[in-house]
């Protein structure tokens, strides 16, 4: 997840500064969704490793 987010911030980054704002709005805000789902379940992963539960 985080890899994916990383790249669509990488075009974003891109694509702005070749001028193409259109393709550079949709890409970071893409990453910034994956980014949050991301930081979600990372979230969760942390919590079920503190309270001892087997998710894996």
């Amino acid at each position: 997840m985080l890899k994916l987010a990383i790249i669509f911030g990488i075009i974003s980054l891109i694509s702005g500064a070749l001028g193409f704002t259109g393709i550079s709005g949709a890409s970071a805000g893409i990453a910034k969704i994956i980014f949050g789902i991301f930081l979600f379940l990372l979230a969760l992963a942390v919590l079920a490793i503190v309270l001892g539960i087997a998710v894996f």
